[in-house]
């Protein structure tokens, strides 16, 4: 009985149904549209982070670099002694990058902290090549040739030649480019990771000590560096065994070694400048955080959240866009829709007083009458989210079918001090972070969670739609119909 009289009422109330499920449908699909939107952005931002942090790693700790010592400038000092003219001179300096230096036993120690699901250290390096020669400068006399100063030491009468010293000079360039020194029995953590090794292969586990390196693609067509050729570092020849392109961004680096080889490029044994940490649980990131600070003193912990806070750009302004003002904008129109829906839905009871009297004077109870109306009222709801399911689904599709292009610039952030201008957050892939741009397209995937939502909030439509209905139902008396009789 429940379910034919609720069948026989909505088709014969179409029309009012149709308007109370497009309300719930709208405010439904702007929901959808935004949550999907949001979660474009955040994959965007993590694209962006990806290039900074490497793929599977949720935080990193690292130590800041100290302020130069009184009469130390920070600088690398280059000195050259003399040759013989015109014979060129170099001399490279490798130094850390941008952090205070680490023993490599605190790898260990941060393994071991509660949270911890594996680390992995790695030393970042900047190699500062300075090559050239002098030349020396020539004599040229005045043109009267014979004359002389006079009056040389003593008084006397003699002297030098008249003249001047013309041309000579130096001629050097510089050659900066950055190394990072990886652990090759872990690669699964570390900025290598978000590059993929697209000719040749990666280290093997057993190349701990090898002197092979694996190059950025770009950093390789620059320097026009061939596979299984050899690219010298500080006058050690490594053999190049893998060209690396990285998924989005900037490389972390222009050549990756094996970390005992950087230590020894660095004279830095048994130290790594960063601890790249993947935590057991993503959700107690900021738990692991707190406990790593807390029993390593001295540290820095960075999270991808912070390094989120340093994304700037129209990828940053979208994404408060979507999170703050989508957000109030949803809440504001399912609340408006609400609201509708359960005005309208009272105003079609009180236009059913005949109706809803003549039942309860041939015994239908109050109860009964209400969950009549409450059962239509959710159907409504329910017609209300599968229309706006089907609108928010299409909306999500065409913001991902245009692809609109964002632009994410990387700029410095809070944290550990840099040397060298760049980044000093994150490792070696913020070297050259500062005022480096790049352009995300924008997605906007729905997710399970999204859909239930969806169906949840219709649910709620049409139960909050059927109590205004259903309490102006209760509150019927048979003497209510009586009195609509003409």
């Amino acid at each position: 009985m429940f379910f034919t009289y609720l069948r026989r009422e909505l088709r014969r109330r179409r029309k009012a149904a149709l308007v109370v499920a497009s309300g719930l449908a709208l405010g439904i699909a702007l929901v959808i549209v935004v949550n999907s939107v949001s979660s474009g952005m955040n994959q965007a931002q993590d694209k962006v982070l990806q290039s900074l942090y490497g793929l599977g790693t949720d935080m990193t700790v690292t130590k800041a670099a100290e302020a130069p010592k009184s009469g130390e400038t920070g600088r690398p000092r280059f000195e050259f002694g003399a040759k013989d003219d015109g014979e060129e001179q170099s001399s490279d300096r490798v130094m850390v990058q941008g952090f205070q230096t680490l023993a490599s036993s605190t790898v260990t120690k941060v393994a071991g902290q509660k949270g911890v699901a594996d680390s992995v250290g790695g030393l970042s390096l900047q190699v500062m090549k300075v090559s050239g020669e002098f030349k020396r400068g020539e004599f040229k006399q005045d043109q009267s040739g014979g004359a002389t100063r006079q009056g040389g030491p003593g008084g006397g009468s003699g002297g030098e030649p008249q003249g001047r010293v013309e041309g000579g000079g130096a001629s050097f360039d510089v050659n900066s480019y950055s190394v990072y020194g990886t652990d090759v029995t872990k690669q699964g953590l570390g900025p290598l990771t978000s590059s993929k090794v697209t000719k040749g292969r990666t280290f093997k586990t057993s190349e701990t000590d090898a002197k092979v390196a694996v190059a950025d693609t770009s950093y390789a067509k620059e320097k026009k560096l061939a596979l299984g050729g050899t690219v010298k570092i500080k006058g050690v020849k490594y053999k190049l065994i893998g060209i690396a392109t990285p998924d989005s961004g900037d490389a972390a680096a222009n050549l990756y070694v094996p970390l005992k080889q950087a230590q020894t490029l660095a004279g830095a044994k048994d130290k790594i400048t960063t601890v790249y940490v993947k935590a057991t649980d993503s959700q107690q990131i900021a738990a692991v955080k707190a406990t790593i600070q807390k029993n390593i003193s001295g540290t820095t912990v960075t999270t991808s959240a912070d390094l989120a806070d340093t994304v700037s750009g129209s990828l940053s302004t979208a994404s408060d866009l979507a999170a703050n003002v989508g957000k109030w904008l949803s809440i504001a129109v399912l609340i408006a829709a609400f609201l509708v829906a359960g005005l309208l839905t009272s105003s079609a009871v009180s236009r059913r007083v005949r109706e809803f009297g003549t039942l309860k004077a041939l015994g239908w109870k109050s109860g009964r009458v209400t969950r009549q109306v409450v059962g239509e009222a959710v159907v409504n709801g329910l017609v209300g989210g599968v229309l706006g399911i089907a609108v928010g689904l299409a909306g999500a599709y065409a913001v991902t079918a245009i692809s609109p292009t964002l632009t994410a610039e990387l700029g410095s952030g809070t944290g550990g001090g840099a040397r060298g201008g760049g980044l000093a957050m994150g490792g070696p892939g913020m070297r050259q972070a500062a005022g480096k741009t790049l352009d995300i397209a924008l997605s906007a995937p729905v997710s399970a969670t999204t859909i239930t939502l969806a169906v949840g909030l219709a649910v709620a439509g049409g139960l909050i739609a059927g109590a205004f209905g259903g309490w102006r139902a209760s509150r019927l008396r048979p003497a209510d119909a009586l009195r609509r009789v003409e």
